[in-house]
């Protein structure tokens, strides 16, 4: 039990180190795309972390999976690198024993993937779904940050405002910068229209759209580098407020509940089936892959067959998705699914766990053979 208990311990802690290491990377990168899209004006400041936090989920039930794999490389070839596995294989640790005592806290990892790929990843999609929607719907106007050039319709628009009242109703200082279309196609590119006012108010319209009333300003139009502008001074100009688009790639299957997929017989509906039963499945087959591939020589370092069991990782998820693709376009039948690529990489972990005693056994069986001929 202390063995068990000792063993436990140290792939917990493992799995949680590199669990959080990889999670900080991931959340990084895509708070990174999240913050150059509040800084473009797409995306409201103040709802940032709310995404984050429903993502968290789905970042989960990728990262354990490989977590676990990684920390059980790194926890048992620690052990084998300071000889504490000879001392327990010689108290009798079998390599089967060993994985059965690695099964348990793999059983929690696995419930864990099964309760965030059942439950709290579809709620989290829905979520970010209907915030991005939300924000869809915002105007220019209530995405404006004072003293900020923002970027809208791709490039094409350039707002800036010196002031905005905290009601988000009235402005100082605006400028407009847009470029426009001509029927000479050789100035179409470089043609623009500048706004710039005192000050400036929202008014909604009856129909829904929305119009930023400026006051007291000039407008320009021209080619720059040609000495053909044009400038009217006005004193009210209406400029329709255009809506952000933001990118949501997010389909319908991936914000159903597991209850409504099970009883849809669509086949992308049971492909996202089993693709959500494959991360709970995935934990408890390369914990069968880690164990015997955590075997390592203390004279070759604990990292020398990282790299291949990275490798041999990436393979078993990178056919994962190619099947679930092949799902999706019917190419491959519903009733095969992914299970023959779980099947496979099964096949291959007891095929680890069994090498070494079938060789053993082979040897003993080619020396008795040759005792019976000497």
């Amino acid at each position: 039990m202390i063995v068990f208990r000792y063993l436990s311990r140290e792939v917990l802690l493992a799995v949680s180190a590199v669990s959080t290491v990889l999670l900080v990377i991931i959340m990084s990168g895509r708070f990174i795309k999240y913050l150059a899209q509040a800084a473009q004006g797409v995306l409201d400041p103040g709802v940032l972390l709310m995404i984050m936090a429903y993502r968290i989920p789905g970042f989960l039930q990728l990262i354990l999976p490989l977590g676990l794999f990684l920390g059980i490389l790194l926890a048992y070839g620690r052990l084998y690198l300071e000889s504490e596995m000879t001392v327990l294989t010689a108290t009798g640790m079998s390599e089967q024993r060993l994985l059965s005592y690695t099964m348990v806290p793999a059983l929690l990892v696995a419930l864990v993937c099964a309760w965030l790929s059942f439950v709290l990843t579809p709620q989290g999609v829905q979520s970010v779904a209907q915030i991005l929607n939300e924000q869809d719907a915002l105007t220019e106007f209530d995405t404006l940050v004072p003293g900020r050039f923002q970027s809208m319709r791709g490039g094409s628009r350039v707002t800036y405002t010196q002031e905005l009242s905290s009601g988000r109703d009235e402005l100082q200082g605006v400028f407009i910068s847009e470029k426009r279309e001509q029927r000479n196609a050789s100035s179409a590119e470089n043609a623009i229209t500048m706004l710039v006012a005192k000050t400036g108010r929202q008014e909604l319209q009856p129909d829904g759209s929305r119009y930023l009333i400026l006051q007291d300003g000039y407008r320009y139009d021209g080619t720059p580098g040609e000495a053909d502008y044009r400038v009217i001074h006005y004193e009210t100009y209406g400029v329709l407020l255009p809506k952000p688009s933001v990118e949501v790639s997010v389909g319908e299957r991936e914000t159903m509940s597991t209850v409504e997929l099970i009883g849809n017989p669509d086949v992308k509906m049971q492909s996202e089936l089993q693709w959500r039963l494959s991360f709970p499945i995935l934990v408890l087959i390369v914990t069968l892959i880690a164990v015997p591939l955590s075997r390592v020589n203390p004279r070759q370092g604990r990292f020398l067959k990282l790299l291949p069991a990275i490798l041999l990782y990436m393979a078993y998820l990178s056919l994962l998705v190619a099947a679930r693709s092949a799902l999706d376009k019917g190419t491959l039948p519903i009733a095969l699914g992914l299970w023959p690529v779980h099947g496979l990489f099964l096949l291959i972990g007891l095929l680890l766990v069994y090498w070494q005693p079938i060789q053993l056994r082979l040897a003993q069986w080619r020396a008795e053979k040759e005792t019976q001929h000497a």
